[in-house]
C-alpha cells in the first residue's frame, strides 16, 4: 500500500467489530475504542470486520478516518467463527488482528492482540461443563498465543498473571477504559423530561448493569428493602433477563432504556449503587461519577480503579449496604473522567509495538 501518514509506512490492522452494534458494555467498549483509534493520525490503515455495512454506529466514525469495511456476518462462539472467520481474516490482507475481547479464532492466520476485560468465568463458572471447557480452552489459547494483551485494569492484569504465570503478565499492558463526553451533568429540564418519560419519581437509587450472579443484585434489593423507606425507589436498569426477583412497589425494573437517556438518569439519582462481587473495571461506576452522581459500591476487584477515590466503597454485605443507603454520600467534589483518547492512545502503542 503506497498511502502514507506521518512519512511512515502504512500498517494494516484488522479489528473485530462484530460486537460493536450491541448495547452491552462490550459493545460500547468496541465502538468507543474504534472511534478513538480512528481519530488518531497513526500510520495505520484499519480493516473493520463487521456483520453489516448498515450498522448505525458506523455513521459516527470520524471523517477522514482511514479504514475499510470487511463483512464477517458470523456469530460469536460458533463453529463458523472457528472455521470461516480465519479464512476471511486471511483474505483481508491485514498484518495484525485486534480483538476487543478474548475470543480469537483458534486458527487465526495472522499475529493478534486481544483485550481481556476480566476472568469472570474462572471465578463464577457456568453450569454447563461444555461451555466452561470452551471458555477455558479459548482463554488459554488467547493468553498463550497473543503477541500482547490489553488489560482494562491493573486488577485484570494481576488476575491474568496469577492464573497463567509470569510469561502471561509480561504480555499485559494496562490500557484502561474511558467514559464518553456525553456522560456529564445535564440541564435540569432534560432531567425532568427523562423522569417523566420513564415514570420515575425522586429520590431514587440507581443500578445499571446485568443481573448475572456475580452482580449480586438480590443483595442490593434486600439491602434497599431493609430500609423500610417508602419515600425512596430503587431503579434497576437492566437488559431483559430470566431472573425474576420478587419486586416490591418501590423497586422498579427498566429494561428498554435508550443509551442517550442514561446521563440524565445518573444526574437524577440520589446515588448509584452496585453490590457486584467482581468487576474487571466497572464502567457504570465511572459513568455515574462523571455525571456527578455519588456512588456506593463494593471495595474489591477492579472497582477502586474505576472510582478513583471518589466513591464510597464498602464490603458487599446486606448490613453494610443498608447502612450506606440510609446515609448515602454527598455528590463527589471532583472526579477525573477517564478519557477514551488516553485509552486508545495506549492501545495504539501496543498495536504498533506488536508490528515493530
Amino acid at each position: 500500500m503506497s498511502e502514507q501518514w506521518n512519512n511512515a509506512p502504512v500498517k494494516t490492522i484488522g479489528i473485530d467489530c462484530r460486537f460493536a452494534s450491541g448495547t452491552s458494555g462490550l459493545g460500547r467498549y468496541t465502538r468507543s475504542m474504534v472511534y478513538g483509534l480512528l481519530r488518531r493520525n497513526d500510520s495505520i490503515h484499519y480493516t473493520l470486520f463487521v456483520r453489516s455495512a448498515q450498522e448505525e454506529w458506523l455513521k459516527h466514525i470520524p471523517e477522514q478516518a482511514h479504514y475499510t469495511l470487511h463483512i464477517a456476518d458470523i456469530s460469536h462462539y460458533s463453529l463458523s467463527e472457528q472455521i470461516r472467520f480465519p479464512v476471511i481474516i486471511g483474505q483481508s490482507g491485514i498484518e495484525l488482528f485486534f480483538s476487543p475481547h478474548f475470543n480469537v479464532p483458534l486458527l487465526c492466520p495472522v499475529p493478534f492482540i486481544a483485550t481481556v476485560h476480566d476472568l469472570i468465568l474462572h471465578r463464577f463458572p457456568t453450569r454447563s461443563v461444555l461451555k466452561q471447557w470452551a471458555y477455558r480452552t479459548q482463554m488459554f489459547f488467547t493468553v498463550r498465543k497473543a503477541r500482547s494483551l490489553c488489560a482494562v485494569s491493573s486488577f485484570t492484569a494481576l488476575e491474568i498473571g496469577g492464573r497463567y504465570g509470569p510469561q502471561a503478565i509480561a504480555k499485559c499492558c494496562v490500557t484502561g477504559e474511558g467514559v464518553e463526553a456525553s456522560f456529564a451533568p445535564v440541564p435540569a429540564d432534560l432531567v425532568t423530561s427523562i423522569l417523566k418519560k420513564y415514570g420515575l419519581r425522586q429520590p431514587f437509587f440507581l443500578y445499571v448493569g446485568t443481573e448475572k450472579k456475580h452482580k449480586n443484585v438480590s443483595l442490593l434489593i434486600q439491602s434497599f428493602l431493609d430500609l423500610h423507606d417508602d419515600r425512596r425507589q430503587l431503579v434497576l436498569v437492566t437488559p431483559h433477563t430470566k431472573q425474576q426477583y420478587p419486586l416490591e412497589h418501590t423497586v422498579i425494573r427498566l429494561s428498554d432504556i435508550q443509551e442517550e437517556d442514561l446521563p440524565a438518569l445518573y444526574c437524577a439519582a440520589e446515588c448509584f449503587v452496585s453490590a457486584s462481587l467482581y468487576e474487571g473495571y466497572g464502567l457504570p461506576i465511572a459513568e455515574a461519577l462523571s455525571c456527578g452522581c455519588p456512588v456506593i459500591a463494593g471495595q474489591h476487584t477492579g472497582i477502586p480503579e474505576a472510582s478513583r477515590g471518589a466513591a464510597m466503597l464498602i464490603e458487599p454485605t446486606v448490613a453494610a449496604f443498608t447502612d450506606a443507603l440510609r446515609h448515602p454520600p454527598k455528590r463527589p467534589v471532583a472526579y477525573s473522567r477517564p478519557d477514551w483518547s488516553e485509552a486508545s492512545a495506549r492501545t495504539a502503542h501496543v498495536l504498533l509495538q506488536a508490528l515493530a
